[in-house]
């Protein structure tokens, strides 16, 4: 693989074989200097703000997988906003999670909330078809949570909880002919900027049909207002991390969840959440899966809790979040992970894997030549790399 591909300055570290070389730490600063100018020059009309280029500026206008698969059902869409300052854009259809329409153009330097149209691919038969049996693990062995052994069927569908003094929600899809003597996978989802837990829970990212009775899933709301407009958006101050704890904490009362395979994914607002996530809850979080995301860094600059294994997919003409995000989330984890420089094909899609990571906690990159898109791979891929964890 080329050196430049692992390169990365923007907002992560580069990976390099002299971590701690004076010429890495200038290399790095030129590396910034020219991705800041690279950024500035692209809206050098108008002057930027923290906000933006906060996490949650990454809107959920992803648009058509290609490939096979049945869409999951959704509006037609419209054409993304301009990126122009103070634009007005185009008023969008509804986004991936088939939800809120686009709101036009942003100075955010990163693409406007128009909508995208269809929702994520579903395709491909689901890999545990016998009626509620988790598939074998690998590795450590399953740690069954308390509610293991319990009678009962457990609820599903909307569930209301207070986190911090705020009234909160999410949706749960449970395992048909589910078997509370078996600990299941739990797979965590993060919807994009705009969007709902209930549109998540249509399909979670086709991981569900993948999954037949294989795992719990759960799809998180988030909170609106703040500075996206009113839009439900997630947040790296600690808020959306406590909220997840309390998610799992449920999940492990009601369910009989596996508490050594507990997994995050989420696409563009969504996809830096899975990010902060892994990074807050790694103690709980045994791997995630970023689309079309970033982050950790640097919007959480401390050190992350734990460690996890990483899937990451982003499109190389990703004109909404930048694909060096995606690269920047690939680096991080990779140095977390202890990886190498070499990597080899892994299918399905066009994903590698890199090679001599820590035991246990791989790292996959998954590069297409799309735009601001879930590739028609995720739901095979992402559930693949889960199930070898």
């Amino acid at each position: 693989m080329r050196r430049s591909e692992r390169q990365i300055a923007s907002g992560s570290l580069a990976i390099d074989a002299e971590p701690n070389s004076p010429w890495r730490q200038v290399r790095g600063r030129l590396a910034w200097l020219a991705s800041a100018f690279v950024l500035w020059h692209c809206d050098a009309s108008s002057p930027r703000t923290d906000s933006d280029w906060d996490p949650s500026a990454a809107d959920a206008t992803v648009g058509n997988a290609t490939g096979g698969g049945v869409a999951s059902p959704a509006g037609s869409g419209g054409p993304a906003g301009s990126a122009s300052p103070g634009g007005p854009g185009g008023t969008g259809g509804p986004t991936i999670d088939a939800g809120s329409p686009g709101t036009g153009g942003t100075s955010s330097g990163v693409g406007g909330l128009g909508g995208a149209g269809a929702g994520m691919a579903d395709g491909g038969a689901a890999t545990s078809a016998d009626g509620g049996t988790p598939p074998p693990v690998n590795g450590d062995p399953a740690v069954p949570s308390a509610s293991c052994g319990m009678s009962g069927t457990p609820m599903s569908g909307r569930i209301d909880i207070e986190v911090d003094g705020a009234q909160r929600h999410f949706v749960v899809k449970g395992p048909t002919n589910y078997d509370s003597s078996k600990p299941y996978r739990l797979v965590l989802a993060w919807h994009g900027l705009g969007g709902t837990a209930m549109q998540t829970a249509s399909s979670f990212f086709g991981l569900a049909s993948r999954a037949g009775s294989a795992a719990v899933f759960i799809a998180g709301q988030a909170l609106t207002g703040g500075s996206q407009g009113g839009l439900a958006s997630w947040s790296y101050d600690g808020k959306d991390a406590n909220y997840t704890r309390k998610l799992i904490e449920w999940a492990k009362t009601n369910y009989c969840i596996d508490e050594k395979r507990i997994f995050s994914i989420g696409v563009s607002n969504g996809g830096f959440m899975s990010n902060i996530v892994a990074c807050q809850v790694g103690d709980l979080i045994r791997g995630m899966a970023s689309i079309a995301g970033g982050g950790p860094k640097p919007w959480i600059m401390a050190a992350c809790k734990g460690r996890v294994a990483a899937w990451i997919t982003h499109g190389s003409q990703d004109n909404n979040v930048p694909f060096s995000y995606g690269e920047g989330s690939r680096d991080q984890w990779a140095q977390t992970n202890h990886c190498g420089m070499m990597t080899q094909p892994v299918m399905p899609g066009s994903c590698v894997e890199y090679q001599g990571c820590d035991p246990g906690y791989p790292v996959w990159f998954c590069e297409h030549g799309g735009g601001h898109t879930v590739p028609s791979f995720t739901a095979e891929s992402a559930w693949e790399f889960f199930l070898r964890l």
